[in-house]
């Protein structure tokens, strides 16, 4: 589980390089952009949650011993 945790936010962290060379940066409210940040945006949620549960999971098993 810790492995597939670690492999969604490597996943999450190469959408958000990828969404930011798409950045138009005269134009960011424009369609390709506004597409990017969402997508940037949303990657970053992943890292966090994945973070998040990370956490909880840590706690949980020094909670048990």
């Amino acid at each position: 589980m810790k492995i597939f945790i670690y492999l969604l936010m490597l996943l999450a962290a190469i959408i958000i390089i990828y969404n930011f060379t798409l950045l138009d940066f005269n134009d960011l409210l424009g369609d390709r952009s506004a597409l990017a940040l969402i997508g940037i945006v949303s990657a970053i949620c992943v890292i966090v949650l994945m973070a998040i549960l990370l956490t909880a999971k840590a706690i949980e098993k020094k909670h048990k011993e």
